[in-house]
């Protein structure tokens, strides 16, 4: 096999074990937070956190990145705003199913689109905006035929969107934090 070959099969594989754990982990979640009356969205939160924070000292021991001097306060700033984010994902996964938990998450990459189109001037090519145009209306599609929707839900999930997109652009702008932000979208899907 190729070099080329053994490289999409690696990338298809990751990706494949990154959706299935995600969705599986998700479905843990709710069935904690739902059938098992979990009702401790914080402590759920704080054990992600702690799973970040250990997973993160694991890393630097295993000296897959080093230590470098960053700003303190840069830091704490995105670890509060990604801990709100996960704190109310896991909040709106308690008050709705988890095919509109799901559609939320989804909508995180258009919300962050639109945000960095009316705040930055970013443009977008025409395949991307049509790409996300496809996944919008699934989204509306899925939202609308969701018989467990409700206000609490709806309004925790649209907080979620917009501090994870606010996150997510505070690290694209702030590049000392792209390490940070993509361990931890890693670590909030396990």
């Amino acid at each position: 096999m190729s070099e080329s070959g053994r490289f999409q099969l690696g990338t298809i594989g990751a990706l494949s074990l990154s959706v299935v754990s995600s969705v599986s982990i998700v479905i843990c979640n709710k069935a904690l937070i739902s059938s098992l009356g979990f009702t401790f969205a914080t402590t759920l939160t704080s054990w992600h956190l702690l799973v970040t924070f250990c997973s993160l000292h694991v890393a630097l021991w295993m000296k897959l990145f080093e230590h470098k001097p960053f700003d303190a306060r840069a830091v704490m700033g995105f670890g509060i705003l990604n801990g709100i984010s996960i704190g109310l994902l896991n909040l709106s996964l308690g008050f709705n199913s988890v095919g509109f938990y799901q559609m939320t998450k989804l909508a995180i990459i258009p919300c962050t689109v639109l945000l960095e189109t009316l705040f930055f001037r970013k443009r977008f090519s025409r395949s991307i905006q049509f790409s996300l145009t496809i996944l919008l209306v699934g989204v509306g599609i899925a939202t609308v035929t969701d018989l467990q929707l409700n206000v609490l839900g709806s309004v925790l999930s649209l907080l979620a969107v917009v501090t994870t997109c606010i996150a997510q652009i505070v690290s694209l702008i702030d590049t000392s934090l792209w390490f940070l932000y993509e361990f931890c979208v890693v670590v909030e899907l396990l």
